[in-house]
């Protein structure tokens, strides 16, 4: 199965569309960290990371991935666990996951810059949530209503197309 996501800020799941927001400077080919694009290409979806205090429970076909209060997703591009999800630690340079916001109450994390991961390519680049779409610092953003729908429709080895 494929997503696509086109620069009209659509969202395309079968018969499904969804509004969405994208990085504030666009979508652009060879990204780099702190840019604020969203990268461009077809990359898998992997996991999905949910607070279980604030969601309840859903079907996917995703791995699923309970978010605590000790977990952060490294975006220091000299550090080893770079674009890695890691334990809270000051020494190391992260995001934090289990937020005060809504945005990661569920988030689906994008397999960009995963297997050899390169520094300063990008990180933590995520399908989350908005409820007023305004840009994101590279993510995608939907609602939470749609992001409930998408996980009942996409399968284990769903691609976003990102054009």
């Amino acid at each position: 199965m494929i997503i696509s996501l086109n620069r009209k800020y659509t969202l395309k799941v079968d018969e499904f569309q969804f509004r969405c927001s994208i990085g504030k400077n666009g979508i652009k080919k060879n990204k780099i960290e702190g840019d604020k694009c969203t990268p461009k290409g077809t990359f898998k979806l992997n996991k999905i990371y949910y607070r279980p205090d604030r969601v309840g429970f859903f079907n996917t076909k995703l791995k699923k991935v309970k978010i605590s209060k000790n977990m952060g997703w490294c975006d220091d591009p000299d550090d080893k666990f770079y674009n890695k999800l890691i334990k809270v630690n000051k020494k190391i340079k992260h995001e934090k996951l289990y937020r005060n916001d809504y945005k990661y109450d569920y988030f689906i994390e994008l397999n960009y810059n995963k297997k050899k991961t390169i520094p300063y390519k990008g990180s933590a680049i995520f399908l989350h949530l908005t409820k007023n779409y305004k840009p994101t610092l590279g993510c995608i953003a939907i609602s939470k209503n749609d992001m409930q729908i998408l996980l009942k429709v996409i399968k284990k080895n769903t691609f976003i197309k990102i054009n």
